[in-house]
């Protein structure tokens, strides 16, 4: 008898659609006592989720596995992740995407959509009534201490009506369906909701990795809901050549990538709060080009950070005077200063008698059963049924004391956190609230070739647009692995999905992403934040002294062997060199060169050692991940990876010979990708002057301690060799080394790319490329040391110039780089920097 046939991977040609849908979800087993999303309590699928469904039972499991294999490669080529703060290294997690979308019914749509306007309109009043007259507390309605007790209350906001008129622009609602059948609001997201990027991109991996499937499912489109937004948050722009930013708190941000997709989705720049500084006229952006006006913000950093000046003074993320600005109608924040205010748990116990009274209404779509413990009646009454309810913070993501976490079921306390908690009620009673402990309801997962039921909670976002509140037709769901979890969080390992809301009318052919024949050709990027440049510009820097100091390594590693009288001072004079870099120890007891060599590649405690050398090229690539191709930044990692990796035990030169090698091999391929992937813009010619400057430093550097007349034995040669110009000499020279023409080579000939006149020459020529700071009609002051330094190497004679010359070349060229930065890194002043030249 043959074995039975895996249902999951049934052949369906030989079926009608209904025995091969039955047979699909034939071992799908809903969670008991919860409500599941696709299946009913008699256990038939859903109407809604039969064109879904039918369509993977055609596909059969090997296909599916391979489309949904296919998404993730999007995912991944894409360069989607997440960060999780509990881990040391902070590091990036491949998107967790659950492949099987939350089908929703277009008439269940309408009534979400219908509470979620409604939602959004209160919270606005409620925002508008705290911030301005305080009716609702004087009335009795919303508790003094409930407002003054949160800490996203901001008081330099009282009073200030935000400009544009609304508080909220941007909103986000949680929701969940409880046993009942109903949709619940979990909690509200006001401060800097996030998903809304990552559902995009959830959207855009299932569209491509299955186009048929979605076409036939006729999913609503999210594009017509960000035009909108858009559009709104460009309108505010009162000067045509304003930029509206997405303001971020950086790349150690979880969601940092989100934040960076959805300025470049919606024609936003990027931007931190150190690329921004606010005057009496206004918020403005430094470019490379000098200051320029921002008049809208897109806030993705905490209200509390936005300005050192007047809320946190802790802050480094945020903008000193921004709130002055606010209260001269001079930016446009979305969403405005003090909105997280409404997102407190508190605040949950109240909207629902609130609703009534400013909105003439009852609450459309209610939310958790929730009591703040601030009362004194509430606070008895909860603790009589403490067991029933879950304890959580009033006000932020984690009770006062951080022992009860998030939030505790009361049956599940011990005599311990029951003390405790008694000990908290007692101490400050306001920070708390009892909530009704919330099931879960279920959507499918993919797992083993099948579906299983996992608990999920719905994200969904509104925009205040033209029209008025808009709800994005879709969601971000978040799924949790485990299968009785009351809770979902992507910082615990739980997934992600996209939200399909059907539509019964045409689907429309919105995009946000234009059709090949309708992109506008353009060669230009847009400008180039002050901060950005200056990252791009010490990886450049960083990158080549790592090259520098691995080359000086392997001229020690490749002398060590030779143990004559004739190299140990040759070899000491390499190791010292090292040493004064401050890549090795100056002690004594490391004065073999292995050891030295070793210290170099491994010791993280020297600021020249190699190990602190590339962490700080990549945390400045870091903060500009985004301009760097994947392959680039791949490179950058993969040469972390390397240097991070232990060497073996012992004094192997050979392993340590390997380790230089592989590591300049991978900084090649990163100059190379450097060189032919980015496009040659203004951040490029950054990056690049950080390289020849740092380059022509070190040949300067090379040359004094291997080019002078004094040096042992075959320092010569190791001039040739750290400046890569063995072969070019031997074919012009075939000789042995001589200093003048070995001089000569390394520091005046043009045509070597290794020189440092060849550096000045590149110097010169991306100077002349960036933005234009000529005063009075000469040669900026950057422009002029750098056509001094060409000029001065233009007529220098090999054979005569000494270690008191290429020390100057060497302070003219820090010099340079100072200059650079004072003209286009920095803009403390408007003022342009002034040089002697002297």
């Amino acid at each position: 008898m043959a074995p039975p046939r895996d249902n999951t991977a049934a052949d369906t040609t030989a079926q009608d659609p209904e025995a091969s849908l039955a047979q699909f979800v034939a071992g799908y087993r809903p969670l008991p006592g919860v409500v599941d999303e696709m299946m009913d309590a008699s256990g038939a699928v859903r109407p809604h989720w039969r064109p879904l469904l039918s369509q993977f039972a055609a596909l059969g499991a090997e296909e599916i596995g391979r489309r949904f294999a296919a998404a993730d490669r999007y995912l991944h080529d894409s360069g989607v992740f997440y960060r999780v703060y509990e881990d040391p290294a902070g590091a990036e997690r491949p998107w967790p995407l659950s492949h099987v979308p939350l089908i929703i019914d277009p008439t269940e749509w309408k009534a979400l959509e219908e509470g979620l306007i409604q939602r959004a309109g209160l919270l606005e009043a409620v925002l508008a009534d705290s911030y301005g007259p305080g009716e609702l507390t004087r009335e009795g309605r919303l508790p003094a201490a409930l407002v003054a007790g949160n800490p996203e209350f901001l008081r330099p906001l009282v009073g200030v009506e935000p400009p544009g008129g609304s508080h909220l622009r941007f909103c986000a609602v949680d929701v969940g369906r409880g046993p009942d059948g109903r949709w619940w609001v979990l909690s509200d997201r006001a401060q800097a909701p996030s998903g809304a990027g990552y559902a995009i991109e959830n959207r855009l991996a299932l569209s491509r990795a299955m186009p048929d499937v979605y076409s036939k499912t006729r999913v609503e489109r999210v594009a017509p809901f960000f035009q909108a937004f858009q559009a709104e948050l460009f309108e505010y722009n009162r000067q045509d050549d304003a930029r509206v930013c997405l303001l971020t708190p950086g790349p150690l941000n979880e969601t940092y990538f989100e934040h960076a997709f959805l300025a470049r989705y919606l024609g936003l720049l990027l931007v931190e709060g150190e690329d921004l500084i606010a005057r009496d006229d206004g918020v403005f952006i430094r470019t490379i080009s000098g200051l320029r006006r921002t008049e809208v913000l897109l806030r993705r950093i905490d209200a509390d950070f936005a300005d050192p000046l007047e809320l946190n003074a802790a802050s480094r993320l945020g903008v000193a005077g921004l709130v002055q600005a606010v209260r001269d109608g001079k930016v446009v924040i979305a969403n405005a200063l003090g909105a997280g205010f409404v997102e407190a748990r508190a605040l949950l116990a109240f909207l629902p008698a609130l609703a009534p009274h400013v909105l003439g209404e009852e609450l459309k779509l209610p939310n958790v059963a929730t009591w703040w413990l601030g009362r004194d009646d509430v606070r008895a009454d909860i603790l009589k049924r403490l067991d029933d309810v879950v304890i959580a913070p009033a006000f932020g993501a984690q009770m006062s004391d951080l022992r009860l976490g998030s939030g505790v079921l009361g049956a599940k306390l011990n005599d311990d956190e029951r003390a405790i908690l008694m000990q908290a009620l007692d101490d400050r009673r306001i920070d708390y609230v009892a909530q009704e402990a919330v099931t879960l309801s279920t959507t499918p997962v993919w797992r083993d070739g099948r579906l299983q039921p996992r608990p999920f909670t719905l994200r969904l976002f509104l925009a205040r647009t033209r029209g008025g509140w808009q709800v994005m037709p879709g969601g971000f769901v978040r799924i949790a692995e485990n299968a009785d979890a009351r809770a979902v969080s992507l910082q615990r390992g739980d997934l992600t999905a996209d939200a399909w809301v059907l539509t019964e009318g045409p689907v429309s052919t919105a995009t946000m992403l234009p059709a090949p024949e309708q992109v506008t050709i353009q060669r230009m990027t847009g400008m180039l934040p002050s901060r950005a440049a200056d990252n791009l510009f010490w990886v450049g820097r960083y990158i080549e002294r790592a090259e520098a100091t691995l080359r000086l390594t392997r001229a020690l590693l490749n002398r060590v062997a030779d143990a004559s009288d004739a190299t140990g001072s040759l070899v000491t004079s390499v190791a010292g060199l090292l040493q004064n870099w401050s890549a090795a120890p100056l002690d004594p007891a490391f004065s073999p060169p292995t050891l030295v060599a070793r210290s170099v590649l491994m010791n993280p405690d020297f600021p020249g050692a190699l190990p602190r050398l590339v962490g700080s090229a990549r945390n400045a690539a870091s903060v500009i991940r985004e301009r760097f191709s994947p392959d680039a930044w791949r490179a950058v990692a993969d040469l972390v990876s390397l240097i991070g990796t232990p060497l073996p035990n012992g004094q192997s030169e050979s392993a340590m010979i390997d380790r230089v090698e592989a590591a300049l091999r991978i900084i090649a391929s990163f100059s190379g990708l450097a060189q032919e992937n980015m496009t040659q813009l203004a951040g490029w010619r950054f990056l690049e002057l950080g390289r020849r400057i740092e380059r022509a430093l070190n040949t300067c550097r090379f040359v004094r301690a291997f080019g002078d007349k004094t040096s042992p034995g075959g320092s010569l040669d190791v001039l040739l060799e750290l400046a890569d110009s063995q072969l070019t000499y031997r074919q012009r020279y075939v000789m042995i080394a001589a200093l003048a023409p070995v001089i000569d080579l390394v520091m005046f000939d043009p045509s070597n790319p290794r020189s440092v006149a060849f550096q000045l020459d590149r110097i010169e020529a991306h100077l002349a490329a960036l933005p234009n700071r000529e005063v009075a009609g000469r040669l900026s002051p950057v422009r002029q040391i750098a056509a001094m330094l060409a000029t001065r190497l233009r007529t220098a004679d090999a054979a005569s110039i000494g270690a008191s010359e290429i020390i100057g070349i060497e302070n003219e060229l820090m010099k340079l780089s100072e200059t650079i930065a004072t003209t286009y890194l920095t803009h403390s002043e408007r003022l342009q920097p002034g040089w002697s030249g002297e």
